[in-house]
């Protein structure tokens, strides 16, 4: 029994399914007809035997995106199988000094006719396009006839079945037979279909990756300019000052030390503690560079310490110990710090815990706390910068933080333990 309503089950969503992917993968034909028919109902001309192939021209491009669109959704949804569209993004319209404004493509005099040629152009040059249009020209034979199946099916029951003759009625429990078998199958040939033709060709991966390998380039140099400003600013306001100040504090005893040996042991005990506080700032600032618990024990004992100094009553898991570069650690090192971080200064969290794991993927880290939630990767913020660092190893950070919490963070990179 409990087979039956599966089957009963399986067959009525692959029905719906068929049905909504004929439906899709029709839409170009259907423009061809209705252009046919508009050429039949305004009758014969010299020139009108073109109108149909004008329209049909038009309603094909202008359909060949949403189509594909359609039909990623569907099969994202259906089947969990993600297309990446691919498509190329425009570049911000800027003015120059000359007066005109830079599309990316070519230069005009105003900035309503930059858009315009931009997104010609782009739509025009982008191979994802002519992809998109060589699908939806494909669509309705190889994904299109197999989902038809089920439909026609029942259609054809409902003549045979409207008729009281024999022959009509065989034919009528033919249709209802082919409706009920073929219909959880009918509608599967738009996942391999839209693999095969919707996804980034090799040429279209490549320039994304170069295009984001640039970009993590950019990013990069920015992040390694403001962190040598950083060290520069702390290094001058902190231990620089105080180290000139203990250099004029020992001149100054020098030349106190016969004359007034109260003041010089005065002046040597404050250069004592101007030193002991200048060893501690650098020490701080050194651990801010690269910890050396995490140079000497690693990433695990590194957090375990970290956690440590922490207001937030944090656990600790992980999978023994892993020995991973060193690149690789302090961009986890200091991801774990900056959501520690996030979760007492923004969150308002009181417990926390982190799980470091190694998986098919690679490392995984999961940093979640009882704070408030609503936390968000904004531009120019801190886990936008986390983000960011991550990017450049292939990494990713996925977060989750409804409002009320809690919320959790995994970053992931792909690596090899040794």
């Amino acid at each position: 029994m409990r087979q039956l309503v599966s089957w009963v089950t399986s067959a009525c969503t692959g029905f719906m399914r068929a049905c909504v992917v004929m439906v899709v993968a029709m839409l170009v034909p259907a423009v061809w007809a209705a252009a046919v028919a508009l050429w039949i109902w305004w009758g014969a001309s010299p020139w009108s035997w073109i109108a149909p192939f004008i329209w049909a021209g038009i309603g094909t491009l202008a359909l060949g995106r949403p189509v594909s669109r359609m039909v990623r959704s569907l099969v994202a949804k259906w089947t969990d199988t993600v297309l990446p569209a691919g498509y190329r993004q425009s570049v911000p319209v800027v003015q120059l000094s000359t007066g005109y404004w830079w599309n990316g493509f070519s230069y005009t005099r105003s900035r309503r006719d930059a858009h315009k040629d931009q997104r010609l152009r782009l739509w025009w040059s982008d191979p994802a396009t002519w992809r998109d249009l060589r699908f939806t020209a494909l669509a309705p034979i190889v994904v299109g006839v197999p989902s038809a199946v089920p439909p026609a099916g029942i259609a054809a029951a409902i003549l045979g079945f409207g008729r009281s003759t024999v022959p009509a009625f065989l034919i009528g429990v033919l249709g209802v037979v082919v409706a009920i078998a073929s219909a959880p199958y009918a509608w599967r040939s738009v996942e391999p279909v839209a693999v095969r033709f919707l996804r980034p060709s090799p040429a279209m991966a490549l320039a994304d990756r170069v295009d984001e390998l640039t970009a993590q380039r950019a990013d990069a140099t920015v992040a390694q300019a403001a962190e040598i400003r950083r060290i520069e600013r702390d290094l001058h306001d902190g231990a620089q000052a105080r180290l000139v100040a203990l250099g004029l504090s020992l001149a100054t005893a020098e030349k106190l030390l016969e004359t007034d040996p109260d003041q010089t042991r005065a002046l040597l005990r404050e250069a004592r503690a101007g030193a002991a506080t200048s060893l501690t700032e650098l020490r701080d600032l050194v651990k801010g560079i690269s910890p050396p618990v995490l140079n000497e024990r690693g990433l695990v004992d590194a957090v375990r310490a970290l956690v440590l100094d922490s207001p937030l009553d944090t656990s600790v898991r992980a999978e023994g110990q892993l020995s991973l570069d060193s690149p690789i650690e302090s961009a986890l090192y200091f991801g774990i710090a900056e959501l520690l971080t996030n979760s007492v200064k923004h969150a308002h969290a009181t417990q926390a815990r982190i799980s470091i794991t190694r998986d098919d993927t690679g490392i995984v880290v999961d940093v979640e706390d009882n704070g408030r939630g609503g936390a968000g990767v904004g531009a120019g913020g801190g886990l936008s910068g986390l983000r960011r660092r991550l990017a450049a190893f292939d990494g990713t950070l996925d977060l989750t933080s409804p409002a009320g919490g809690p919320t959790r963070a995994r970053m992931v990179v792909p690596c090899e333990s040794s």
